[in-house]
């Protein structure tokens, strides 16, 4: 069972509180400006096994494509079947959304995040960005790859593995 959610990013900077001496104020540099990187992450909540794919946009046709993607990468298929959870963004609904073979879709209640498992992916991806200034959004891409690279399946498991989570069944 694996969950997914996207994640956006960009050259807006993520401001998080710092440390600065009394009567002085923080420095955080930034700019704000509208381009944006998507982070999608599929995880398996009790292996913390996960799959990342950066993108410059989503939609119902990208997200088709990413499914595809996922199921060959996971080997889902008539060998090996996968329930993917995931919120009702409009790209992640049906009609016209063709489902590989071995994925099942669940969808979580409307408004639910924090029934989400890879919500909580979100503020460990983005350690290395916050309070950064990026000139270009490929500066900001090759530190978010680096950091998908970095990041440890154990670490990833402690925070989303939620202890209600199914645990795997034996078919008898």
């Amino acid at each position: 069972m694996f969950a997914t959610d996207e994640h956006r990013l960009g050259l807006k900077p993520v401001l998080r509180r710092v440390w600065a001496p009394k009567g002085q104020r923080p420095i955080a540099l930034g700019h704000h400006r509208y381009k944006w990187l998507y982070v999608t992450a599929f995880t398996q909540p009790l292996s913390g096994e996960t799959v990342w794919y950066l993108s410059s946009g989503v939609s119902k046709v990208f997200f088709a494509a990413l499914l595809a993607a996922f199921a060959r990468e996971t080997g889902a298929g008539h060998e090996r079947s996968i329930v993917l959870t995931l919120d009702n963004a409009g790209w992640h609904t049906q009609p016209n959304l063709p489902v590989p073979d071995g994925i099942r879709l669940v969808y979580l209640p409307a408004y639910t995040p924090e029934l989400q498992p890879a919500e909580r992916l979100w503020p460990v991806l983005d350690e290395p960005v916050v309070n950064t200034y990026f000139a270009t959004l490929a500066d900001l891409e090759d530190t978010i790859t680096r950091r998908c690279t970095e990041l440890d399946n154990r670490d990833l498991r402690t925070g989303t593995n939620f202890h209600w989570w199914p645990k795997p069944t034996q078919p008898k």
